[in-house]
C-alpha cells in the first residue's frame, strides 16, 4: 500500500492496519500542519480506518480544505458538548461562516459574557481531556427509537434519505450530535480555538490554512453580516430555513408558491437597488464585482431594466477589452502570464476613456483581440454618453478604487453581489455559500461551456485563489450588496449537478469532493423548475433564460 503526504511517499507497509498506526500517534499529533483525517483511495476517511493491501492513502492536515473542513466540525461538536453540559435548555443554532468563524445564535435566549465565558472554559475541559469521539452507526428503526428518546433531533433528516440504508450520529461522553462529514478522533485534535460574543450572537473561531499554528484573523464585514442576517431573517419568517422545512413545502404542493415568492424578493431588490442609484445626483456608472457562478450577468441585465424604468439608458463597458499588450503582461511566481492582476489592465488608457466620456466627449472603445495580445480600434466602437444615460461595468476588480482611482466617488456607485446561501442541513450543519456557487458552475459549464464536473471541481481551487485575491479583500467597500441566493435553488440543481458528479470515476482525484456534494444533494426534494420565471437568475445556469449571454 501507499502513503502520502504534502505530495510525497511517507511510508509502506504490508500489514493491515489503521492510518494512524503508520506513523503513530504521537507523530500525527505533533505534525507540523496538524494532521487530522485521510483520504484513501479518493474518499475522505477518519484516521482510525482500517486500510489493506492495494489501497492509496493521503494524510489529510490543516492546510488543505478537507482538513480544515473536519477541524470546523470537530470544534462545532465541542461547542454543542459544552452547551449541552452546561445549558441543556438552550437552543443553539449555526448560521453562517464569516472569517475564520462560524457565527450562531442562541434562539431561545439572549448571549452574555457569562454564558460565553462558561461555554469556552468547558470546552478547553473537554478538549484536555482528549475524549473520544465516536461514529455511531444505526439501522434507520433504531434510529427512530433514538430520536423517540433524545431531545435533539439532528440528523433526523437522514431518515428521509432513501438512499441510505443506515443513520449515523457521533457520540462523545453522553453527547450525541450529528454531522455531514468526517469528525477528528478525539476532542484533543482541536487544540486552537476560541468562543467570543459577537452582535447578537457568538463566534467560534478556529486556524487558518494558510497558519494552522495560529487563529486565524477575524476581519469584521458589517455589510456582509448584515445581507446574511436580512436574508437569513426572511428566510426563517418563510419556515424555509433548513433543508427539512424546504422538502416539507416541496412534499406538500407549495414548491411554486416559493419559487415565485423567492421571484419576487429578488424582483423587489433589484428594484429597490435601481431606486437609491438613480436618486444619487452624479451617479454616472455602475460597477459589479462578485466571486464566480454570483449571477453576475443576468444580474446586471435585470439591474439595466430596473434603471430604464426610473428613465436612465445603462451602457455597458467590459475590463475585457483594456488589457495592456502582451509584451507588458505581468508574470505569476512560475513566470506565466498573470491575467487576474488587476495590473494586467491597462488602468491610465481605462481611467482616461471613463473620464472623457463622464465629461462629455467621445471616445473609441478598444477591442482586445487574445489572440495577438493586443488592441484594435474600430469606427464603429465609438461612445459618447448622453445626459440620461449610465455606464454598467462589471468585473472581478470592480470593488478596487485602484480600477478607477481617477474617477471622482461621486460617480460610481460599486455593488457586491454574490449567492450567500442561509439554508442549513439542520441546526449545526450549514451549506456552505461556496458549495452552492460550485454546484451552479458544474451545472453551467455543463450546459453552456462543454465543461464535465471533472473539469469544473479540477479548475475550483484556482478560481478560489483568484476570488480570495481580487474580490473578497474589497467586499466591503460595495455602495450595496446583493444575494443572489434563491432557498430553493439547491433541489433545482440537484438533480443536474448529482447526474453530472456520478460521471467522475473513484479513481480520479476529483472523486472525493464529488461524492461529498452528491451526498449532501441526495438530501434535497427535487423541485419543479417549470415555474421558474424566464428571466429569473437561475436561468442564467440552468437554461431556459429570456436575455442573451
Amino acid at each position: 500500500m501507499k502513503i502520502i503526504y504534502d505530495g510525497h511517499e511517507v511510508g509502506l507497509t504490508k500489514t493491515i492496519t489503521k492510518v494512524i498506526d503508520i506513523l503513530g500517534e504521537e507523530s500525527i499529533r505533533t505534525s507540523p500542519n496538524h494532521i487530522i483525517a485521510c483520504k484513501c483511495n479518493n474518499s475522505v476517511k477518519p484516521l482510525d480506518y482500517d486500510i489493506k493491501d492495494g489501497d492509496t492513502v493521503e494524510l489529510i492536515d490543516l492546510s488543505m480544505d478537507d482538513g480544515i473542513r473536519v477541524y470546523i466540525r470537530g470544534a462545532l461538536f465541542i461547542m454543542g458538548q459544552a452547551f449541552s453540559e452546561l445549558y441543556s435548555d438552550l437552543d443553539i443554532f449555526v448560521d453562517f461562516q464569516l472569517s475564520n468563524a462560524m457565527f450562531c445564535e442562541i434562539k431561545n435566549a439572549e448571549v452574555t459574557d457569562e454564558i460565553i465565558n462558561n461555554v469556552k472554559k468547558r470546552m478547553q475541559e473537554i478538549i484536555d481531556k482528549d475524549l473520544p469521539i465516536k461514529k455511531i452507526v444505526m439501522s434507520k428503526d433504531e434510529a427512530r427509537e433514538f430520536y423517540k428518546n433524545h431531545k435533539s433531533q439532528n440528523g433526523s433528516l437522514q431518515l428521509e434519505n432513501d438512499d441510505k440504508s443506515e443513520v449515523c450520529i457521533y457520540s462523545c461522553n453522553d453527547y450525541y450530535n450529528y454531522f455531514y462529514g468526517v469528525m477528528p478522533l478525539s476532542t484533543g485534535y482541536i487544540n486552537i480555538f476560541d468562543l467570543q460574543k459577537y452582535k447578537n450572537g457568538f463566534i467560534v473561531r478556529y486556524p487558518n490554512k494558510s497558519n494552522p499554528k495560529e487563529l486565524g484573523e477575524f476581519k469584521e464585514s458589517k455589510k456582509f453580516l448584515a445581507k446574511l442576517q436580512e436574508y437569513d431573517q426572511i428566510y426563517k419568517l418563510m419556515k424555509v430555513s433548513t433543508i427539512q422545512e424546504l422538502n416539507n413545502e416541496v412534499r406538500n404542493g407549495r414548491s411554486k408558491e416559493l419559487i415565485l415568492t423567492c421571484e419576487a424578493l429578488q424582483e423587489k431588490k433589484i428594484a429597490e437597488l435601481a431606486e437609491k442609484i438613480a436618486s444619487q445626483n452624479g451617479v454616472k456608472m455602475v460597477l459589479i464585482a462578485g466571486p464566480s457562478s454570483s449571477s453576475k450577468t443576468t444580474f446586471a441585465k435585470k439591474l439595466g431594466l430596473q434603471l430604464k424604468i426610473k428613465g436612465l439608458r445603462p451602457v455597458t463597458i467590459g475590463t475585457d477589452d483594456y488589457f495592456v499588450e502582451r509584451d507588458q503582461t505581468p508574470r505569476d511566481e512560475n513566470g506565466e502570464y498573470d491575467f487576474e492582476t488587476i495590473d494586467a489592465l491597462d488602468l491610465d488608457l481605462f481611467n482616461d476613456h471613463l473620464t472623457r466620456l463622464i465629461n462629455g466627449e467621445t471616445v473609441n472603445i478598444p477591442t482586445f483581440d487574445f489572440k495577438t495580445g493586443t488592441k484594435h480600434y474600430y469606427d464603429d466602437k465609438k461612445l459618447h454618453l448622453e445626459n440620461d444615460q449610465i455606464l454598467i461595468i462589471e468585473g472581478i476588480h470592480c470593488l478596487n478604487d485602484k480600477l478607477t482611482a481617477k474617477i471622482p466617488k461621486e460617480n460610481k456607485f460599486k455593488i457586491y453581489i454574490s449567492d450567500l446561501t442561509v439554508l442549513n442541513i439542520d441546526n449545526f450543519n450549514r451549506i456552505s455559500t461556496t458549495d452552492t456557487r460550485l454546484i451552479r458552475r458544474i451545472v453551467r459549464d455543463y450546459n453552456f461551456r462543454g465543461y464535465s464536473a471533472k473539469e469544473t471541481i479540477s479548475r475550483w481551487p484556482s478560481v478560489n485563489r483568484g476570488e480570495n485575491k481580487n474580490i473578497f479583500p474589497y467586499q466591503e467597500e460595495a455602495d450595496a450588496m446583493f444575494n443572489s441566493s434563491m432557498v430553493y435553488e439547491l433541489g433545482v440543481l440537484a438533480k443536474y449537478a448529482k447526474k453530472l458528479l456520478r460521471e467522475i470515476k473513484n479513481d480520479e482525484p476529483e472523486y472525493s469532493e464529488a461524492r461529498r456534494i452528491i451526498t449532501f444533494l441526495e438530501y434535497f426534494e427535487e423541485i419543479d423548475e417549470t415555474p421558474i420565471p424566464n428571466n429569473s437568475l437561475l436561468r442564467e445556469f440552468i437554461g431556459g433564460s429570456v436575455f442573451d449571454y
